[in-house]
């Protein structure tokens, strides 16, 4: 199948743009690549892996001549990184983007680029690692790659990228903004919320119990915080810019919390067996 763009953009090269582009270079590498990152240090180690074609000094630079155009930066920063390459577009490029909440993000887009193709995008695969060393081109193989049109977007360019992502080796969903950003209230903004609190719960403890938090974890409590490890600042504008869903997500966790504390309390060992006995048939149908 041949490639649906002739000429990739990369804006920002952290984990998920580095590993787009080896994606790029390993499944479609007839595709032109030129990049940009507002760092000097991560420009120069782009050339140094060779992640691009062009490693360009100025965004406008590297979005000249490119027919698909991915914002891989923090979804705070979004609206600054698309005004910095307005009036060096393409009129006919896609813009799209990796950011994790949706709405704000296509908000911010089409605010900087009112007259841009923009069909944002959401690729659900990273690490709790960062910047352009952390990047592998199998990173969305077989994961889930959610894109979230607006209603007048063009279909023919939800198509290419459809199939660019799919390309990379990923699963694409289709979905609306909104709903996007309710799901992964659930499914992965919650989660690193929690992660980021137990962190700071243990780190309080730590100066009361001599390094025995840390010296007696087991495999659940490191594996479920591996992802407090992950960039603060990313994490910072997720929640800032998925503020609504996260919220009220946020507050039917807190009534289940008072749940299992109302039932430990009252040592009601059956309510939390069924408690339990429920979470662990959710867990299951999602591991099937």
């Amino acid at each position: 199948m041949p490639a649906p763009f002739q000429h990739l953009a990369l804006i920002g090269l952290g984990l998920i743009g580095s590993s787009i582009a080896l994606a790029v270079k390993k499944y479609l590498p007839t595709l032109r690549i030129s990049a940009f990152d507002l760092s000097e240090t991560v420009r120069q180690r782009a050339l140094d892996l060779g992640l691009a074609d062009l490693v360009a000094h100025q965004p406008g630079d590297a979005v000249t001549g490119a027919d698909l155009v991915i914002m891989c930066v923090p979804v705070g920063s979004m609206k600054a990184a698309a005004e910095s390459v307005a009036g060096h577009l393409l009129p006919n490029a896609v813009i799209s983007d990796v950011g994790s909440s949706k709405a704000a993000v296509a908000a911010q887009l089409r605010k900087a680029l009112p007259h841009a193709r923009i069909v944002p995008a959401h690729p659900i695969s990273g690490t709790e690692n960062s910047g352009p060393d952390a990047g592998f081109p199998e990173l969305f193989a077989n994961r889930w790659c959610i894109i979230t049109p607006a209603g007048n977007a063009d279909p023919e360019d939800v198509g290419k990228l459809s199939t660019f992502w799919t390309m990379l080796g990923a699963r694409v969903e289709i979905m609306a903004a909104a709903h996007h950003d309710r799901v992964l209230a659930v499914t992965s903004h919650i989660p690193h919320l929690i992660a980021f609190a137990m962190m700071g719960t243990a780190a309080d403890l730590e100066r009361v119990t001599q390094s025995e938090i840390i010296k007696y974890s087991g495999g659940g409590f490191r594996d479920f915080t591996r992802i407090a490890a992950s960039d603060p600042t990313m994490w910072r504008d997720i929640f800032l810019t998925n503020k609504e869903a996260v919220l009220e997500r946020l507050q039917s966790f807190t009534q289940e919390l008072s749940t299992l504390q109302e039932a430990i309390h009252a040592e009601d060992g059956e309510a939390l067996a069924s408690f339990f006995t429920r979470a662990q048939a959710v867990r299951r149908g999602i591991v099937e």
